[in-house]
């Protein structure tokens, strides 16, 4: 697997991967449940009612995590340095995508039982139009950083590279 590094793997010639996150458990609505369970703070100092239930329910909590994984049905999200990819099972069949230059703008909606996981759907916006979305990402804000630096990379160095070509076409 190539690994992308500025200036060596232009997005023209290959694709490279820039980073991979997967799901937490605040991605299913299964997950969402326990987390708001897990949220409850009723009790005294760390013995509250939610640690006691996400302990007594681990087991629970760890067969959806290893579900996210699963050969054919789990999923990962792939930024690279063309596009965002939501890949399909250990092998990383591309399930669905954006490019990077159909957003412009990155929203993080936490969805009630998401905040324990520390997770948050990520919406990809054109202007206004959503374009995308990323369910239960795990720390969403480095991830949306990324794809954000990776979106401005990739467009810039195209308006660049389109700047370059009207002078050519203009000296000739």
């Amino acid at each position: 697997m190539s690994q992308a590094i500025a200036g060596v793997a232009p997005s023209a010639k290959s694709e490279s991967t820039v980073m991979t996150v997967w799901p937490s458990n605040g991605a299913s609505r299964l997950g969402r449940f326990f987390g708001r369970l897990y949220e409850i703070e009723t009790g005294v100092g760390f013995l509250t009612v939610g640690n006691l239930l996400a302990l007594a329910t681990s087991p629970i909590g760890a067969a959806i995590y290893l579900w996210h994984a699963a050969p054919g049905v789990g999923t990962h999200y792939r930024l690279t340095n063309r596009r965002v990819v939501i890949e399909k099972g250990l092998d990383g069949k591309p399930d669905r995508w954006v490019d990077l230059d159909r957003f412009n703008r990155i929203e993080i909606e936490v969805l009630p039982g998401q905040a324990w996981y520390h997770a948050g759907d990520m919406i990809f916006y054109l202007d206004e139009v959503e374009t995308f979305r990323l369910s239960g990402v795990s720390r969403p804000e480095a991830f949306r950083a990324a794809c954000m630096k990776g979106q401005q990379t990739y467009v810039g160095v195209r308006q660049a590279l389109q700047r370059e070509a009207q002078l050519a076409r203009a000296r000739s």
